[in-house]
């Protein structure tokens, strides 16, 4: 295996903890779990509601994934953890599908959580791969 890879994306919002933005192996790209700060600041304001919040998430890690000279096109597994599920995923979901077009979306999971950092709706996680 490669050294691994610890990106630092200029014009990600600052990590809420200690951690990188993504970390790459052998082509592979673990892009942590973004929150929906509107700035980069890690104390920046959230948009209100789940529709809006979700927008923010992936624009966040759009914002990261182009960072590594990626996009979304090359996400292969998701993870979306919801604070409160039952009333916001139909609404999640709506809003994510319109990121990834029919018959090319990613793997993914979805769960509920008892709490999200700085009190956000919603949390999203990528894996990606590099092309060779």
């Amino acid at each position: 295996m490669a050294t691994p890879l610890f990106h630092m994306v200029s014009g990600a919002p600052d990590p809420v903890a200690p951690f990188s933005h993504a970390v790459e192996a052998d082509g592979w790209v673990f892009v942590t779990g973004q929150m929906p700060f509107e700035g980069l600041a890690n104390d920046s304001s959230y948009p209100e509601g789940i529709e809006a919040q979700t927008h923010q998430v992936m624009r966040n890690l759009r914002t990261v994934l182009q960072g590594i000279g990626l996009d979304l096109e090359h996400v292969v597994q998701v993870r979306v953890f919801l604070r409160e599920f039952d009333a916001h995923y139909a609404a999640m979901n709506a809003v994510y599908a319109s990121y990834f077009p029919a018959g090319r979306r990613p793997a993914r999971t979805c769960v509920g959580v008892t709490g999200l950092a700085r009190g956000a709706l919603v949390e999203i996680d990528m894996v990606a791969r590099r092309p060779a």
